[in-house]
């Protein structure tokens, strides 16, 4: 499992600007505080030095009985300061919360390991990324609505575009909740309106919400950043080359809409790359097309189309658009 570095880094902004407003509201506790009861502020300065005096005390010959009347005067101390909070008309505690994750102290980290609080925040982060590049809404497998798909056994297949449409459907809520290192690679292609994208929001959100990277892109802007960063004249094109680099290694990659962009050598080779690529590494991959296979092979390599035919499991979606049914309702 591998985390966004990208999405880490606004995760860690974010725990360092509620750790910063946490402390905040912990100083205005301790003005209200000690300008209510003055004695706290006193207390606090001898607890401050009963600490000094600790750490001196572990270096003496003696460390062990001074340690030990130093422990019993930091436990009468702070008895004496939660009397004064409630004489006051504080809750004991009032003074007590110093972070809003004991675990890490506010740090995002555990030892080595990242702690609940900081992944609590990525997985919020990456939900946010994940929305506005879908632009759909809250999507969810419970709102999938296979009402709108015709149940009349297509002539070609003998099934029907619902009894089609349910089969896919089963098959994304089980890539999605069992996702991991033994998953398909997906290929959705069918006629614009049918659910890909839909169904790919859906997968994309509960792969995130278990702590896996998702990154979602049409392939024309995709294909732009390739392109943006091997003939640019610029000297600094680090941000393209991290978003490459995010296409290349997140644990989940969402390719939407391939074949709208203009097909040129360049983007079949930057095609290739991020397949080869991924397929190398062991990170899944769903590309979504309005292509069928006979029309990919006409326009893209051999060595592309072996792959996705060889290493995607194919779900073609079939009936009408099901976005101009949802309007004449």
């Amino acid at each position: 499992m591998s985390l966004d570095g990208k999405l880490l880094a606004r995760a860690k902004t974010a725990l360092m600007e509620n750790k910063r407003r946490n402390e905040e509201l912990h100083e205005r506790r301790l003005e209200t505080a000690y300008a209510r009861a003055p004695r706290i502020r006193v207390l606090d300065m001898e607890l401050k030095t009963t600490l000094s005096e600790l750490m001196a005390a572990v270096l003496s010959p003696d460390s062990a009985g001074k340690c030990e009347d130093i422990r019993f005067r930091s436990i009468e101390l702070q008895d004496l300061k939660r009397g004064e909070l409630l004489r006051a008309g504080f809750p004991e505690d009032f003074l007590d919360n110093d972070y809003l994750c004991q675990t890490c102290r506010d740090t995002g980290y555990a030892g080595m390991e990242i702690c609940a609080c900081l992944m609590k925040l990525y997985k919020e982060k990456q939900r946010e990324s994940l929305s506005s590049l879908f632009k759909l809404g809250n999507e969810n497998f419970d709102s999938f609505d296979l009402s709108f798909y015709d149940e009349t056994p297509g002539a070609d297949t003998g099934i029907s575009p619902r009894r089609s449409m349910e089969i896919i459907y089963e098959i994304c809520i089980e890539y999605a909740r069992k996702f991991g290192e033994k998953s398909m690679n997906l290929f959705f292609n069918g006629s614009p309106g049918l659910g890909k994208t839909f169904l790919s929001a859906c997968i994309a959100r509960v792969v995130s919400d278990n702590g896996f990277s998702v990154v979602y892109d049409v392939a024309s802007s995709v294909f732009a950043k390739f392109e943006e960063v091997k003939f640019s004249r610029a000297d600094d094109v680090d941000d393209i080359r991290d978003e490459i680099k995010r296409y290349l290694e997140c644990d989940l990659l969402i390719l939407d809409d391939l074949g709208t962009e203009m097909t040129t050598t360049f983007t079949i080779s930057a095609l290739f790359e991020i397949i080869n690529t991924r397929l190398v590494k062991g990170r899944k991959t769903i590309i979504s097309s309005n292509l069928t296979l006979f029309e990919l092979r006409r326009r893209y390599s051999e060595q592309i189309m072996s792959r996705i035919e060889g290493e995607y499991q194919v779900l073609t979606f079939r009936g009408d658009d099901i976005r101009k049914k949802k309007n004449e309702i």
